[in-house]
């Protein structure tokens, strides 16, 4: 049994007429049906392009999974104005992307002596970004470091 290129049905035909047909065409001649049965189906295609069809297909059926990844900006106690906006912008578009980010504030030397300075710079930062972002971990002091992280809100 022929099938054509079409999808029309040709009847029973001998091989040798069906490969001169595949030949003209300039097509293969696949078969789909199982050897072993009766009459035994094959189809004119180019099986090249089919294969390619079905790895497209394969392909746009798997489902895209974001990972969720953390992002880190760091900051000092004494981050001038010019410096904050260029990272508290950084911050922002590291949130809109979906991604956590961690906010840390380094003290060197005697500046840990001043770390109120640090917790109004990520409040700061809170009350800035607080229509877009919510915090998951609160400010927190982890040895000369104050730790802060934020997180996109959850769409209702």
């Amino acid at each position: 049994m022929l099938i054509g290129s079409n999808g029309e049905k040709q009847g029973l035909v001998s091989f040798s007429v069906a490969l001169e047909s595949a030949r003209v065409a300039s097509l293969d001649l696949v078969q789909v049906s199982p050897s072993d049965a009766s009459p035994v189906v094959c189809k004119l295609l180019d099986y090249g392009k089919h294969v390619f069809d079905k790895k497209k297909s394969l392909s746009s059926s798997k489902v895209k999974v974001k990972r969720n990844t953390t992002k880190e900006i760091k900051f000092r106690p004494s981050t001038d104005v010019g410096d904050y906006k260029i990272k508290l912008k950084k911050v922002k578009s590291f949130i809109l992307d979906g991604d956590k980010t961690k906010i840390s504030v380094r003290f060197r030397g005697r500046e840990i002596l001043n770390s109120d300075m640090g917790l109004n710079l990520l409040n700061k930062l809170r009350d800035e970004l607080e229509d877009i972002a919510q915090v998951d971990q609160e400010p927190s002091l982890e040895g000369r470091q104050l730790l802060m992280v934020l997180s996109p809100l959850k769409k209702k």
